[in-house]
């Protein structure tokens, strides 16, 4: 009967319909001894009752049509409280709140703050008042430090809380189970399959929009706090008149840079040193606070 049981459950993970399909034949077949494609026509697809035989649920009753193979173990399954969240991903949890899509909107604003001096005084003279002291007490560098171990970690916690991991798992899960079926009935040359398989794929489509939404929502709350730290270091940097001690870092495999002197392109001596400090704070983190942050 646990076989008849991974039978039922890999049909509702690769077609929620397949369980209703299912039902009905077996209804069918409990009423009438036997069950025939004539008996079901008109409540499922060819496709769906040809991957019932498939699955060796349905089993040829030598010639007079089809039984169900283990109807106890059938009904037991179908009956089982887990399966209704086996037959899709339900995406109702991943849509956005008014907060996020405000906190987005506030992020995309404090972009302007890169090119628009008057945003960026605005936002560097307020987060002055918090910083300054810091800095005044603290070399640059060390300042930098202190801010990325600060967005790291509130980096994290956003992730691990805005995140549903077994959501996500749940959809990396539907997309490699569609990519194996497609594998395995290309290997066989079954081409209705991989018609039917093709339909899947794109009404598994919606499921991706999901998992984007999943894995962007924390990213809105972690820019709109990150960005005007950014700014303030940046502001610092550009401000007339402005002084930061020292001048200059000595970074790892590159010697001595003035923080505004481009490392790797254009990309900026105080940028790199920051990312350097934000990814070893980060995982420092993570193992610390035991924190999962991507799918398993």
């Amino acid at each position: 009967m646990a076989r008849t049981a991974e039978k039922v459950e890999s049909l509702a993970r690769d077609d929620g319909a397949l369980v209703d399909a299912l039902e009905t034949a077996l209804s069918v077949a409990e009423s009438k001894g036997t069950v025939q494609w004539n008996d079901v026509s008109d409540d499922m697809t060819s496709g769906q009752w040809g991957r019932l035989i498939e699955s060796g649920l349905l089993a040829d009753a030598d010639g007079s049509g089809f039984v169900v193979d283990d109807p106890e173990g059938v009904r037991e399954a179908l009956s089982d409280d887990e399966m209704e969240t086996a037959t899709s991903v339900d995406d109702g949890e991943s849509s956005w709140s008014r907060y996020d899509k405000l906190a987005a909107l506030g992020a995309l604003g404090m972009f302007a703050g890169y090119s628009v001096s008057s945003v960026r005084n605005a936002i560097g003279s307020a987060l002055d008042l918090l910083f300054g002291p810091l800095e005044a007490v603290l070399p640059f560098y060390v300042v930098v430090m202190v801010l990325a171990m600060l967005t790291g970690l509130y980096s994290t916690l956003l992730q691990a809380n805005l995140m549903d991991m077994d959501k996500m798992a749940e959809y990396q899960e539907q997309m490699k189970a569609i990519q194996e079926k497609r594998k395995e009935a290309k290997e066989r040359g079954d081409d209705e399959a991989l018609d039917r398989i093709q339909e899947e794929q794109m009404d598994a489509m919606g499921d991706q929009m999901g998992m984007f939404k999943e894995q962007f929502r924390p990213m809105v709350w972690i820019m709109l706090l990150t960005i005007p730290v950014f700014l303030w270091m940046y502001w610092m940097l550009l401000a007339e008149g402005q002084q930061v001690a020292p001048q200059s870092i000595t970074l790892p495999l590159i010697g001595e840079r003035t923080w505004q002197a481009g490392v790797l392109g254009p990309l900026q001596a105080w940028i790199l040193w920051y990312f350097l400090c934000s990814m070893g704070f980060t995982q420092i983190i993570r193992k610390a606070l035991n924190i999962q942050t991507t799918p398993t």
